[in-house]
């Protein structure tokens, strides 16, 4: 008779993925047994007026009517919230003349405001007190019009 083609490696390996296979399938039996059958009364969740999540109903009385006019779906517009007057005066905080940018603090909001050289009617140094207007830029507020105020 010729020996056996199963080394005992063979063999340990095969028997060790069986054991594996078998736990497997009495824990997804023990699982199956303990889960309980859940109603869709259970699965229900409610918010309260906090935004909360709770398991219990909202009280009816609480409720509210809100118009559909009423509610703002996105970042509400900062220009509808105030309106700002577009000529505006500053003390010029940093210009590099040789770059020919620089930057303006605005004595109202105290807000960082761009200058660049093609936008200035007179020349300006760090420190003057200038009268500009503003415009949104691609990047943020940017002065126009920028001139000296004696």
């Amino acid at each position: 008779m010729g020996r056996s083609q199963e080394s005992f490696n063979k063999k340990d390996v095969r028997n060790k993925k069986e054991k594996k296979r078998k736990e497997k399938e009495k824990k997804r039996l023990a699982r199956k047994e303990n889960e309980k059958k859940g109603s869709l009364d259970d699965m229900i969740a409610y918010v309260d007026e906090d935004g909360n999540i709770t398991s219990t109903p909202p009280d009816p009385a609480k409720k509210k009517d809100i118009k559909l006019e009423d509610i703002e779906i996105g970042v509400p517009n900062r220009e509808s919230d105030q309106e700002i007057d577009p000529i505006r005066k500053g003390v010029v905080s940093f210009f590099n003349d040789s770059k020919g940018y620089g930057f303006i603090r605005d004595l109202e909001t105290n807000e960082s405001v761009f200058v660049h050289a093609n936008n200035l009617l007179e020349d300006i140094f760090e420190g003057n007190k200038v009268s500009f207007e503003i415009e949104r830029g691609p990047k943020g507020l940017a002065a126009l019009r920028v001139s000296l105020v004696k």
